[in-house]
């Protein structure tokens, strides 16, 4: 049993289009979804003097399997990542605790969600 396949007109779209994936050039979105989820973030950090809020930033990570956009908070007191401090929750001085406020999974959500339609849109371009 054989079979073939015959094409007419250009490959040229389709080279095009495989040579902007092999060079990543959609990775450059990732630097958009990286400052959209800084600002999300900012946005919905809990502000007491306000330096928590102000301290998101980002970093787009890549190699050769994928790429990566990580998030991260440079507050930090005494070795303790702040912002963590008020997702998670925090022991007190004197014995109590004080209960954590889920807010970087509500506020990172909907990032994710334009991260896939964004990369998406610019791999199908």
């Amino acid at each position: 049993m054989s079979f073939g396949i015959r094409t007419t007109g250009s490959w040229d779209n389709t080279q095009r289009w495989l040579l902007k994936l092999s060079r990543g050039e959609f990775y450059a979105k990732l630097d958009d979804i990286g400052r959209l989820g800084c600002d999300r973030l900012a946005e919905a950090t809990p502000v007491n003097t306000s330096t928590t809020a102000q301290s998101w930033a980002y970093k787009v990570k890549k190699s050769r399997s994928g790429a990566s956009v990580i998030w991260y908070n440079t507050n930090v007191n005494k070795g303790f990542n702040i912002a963590i401090m008020i997702q998670y929750g925090h022991g007190t001085g004197t014995g109590g605790w004080v209960p954590g406020f889920d807010y970087i999974n509500g506020a990172i959500r909907p990032v994710y969600k334009t991260a896939i339609d964004k990369v998406f849109q610019e791999v199908m371009k």
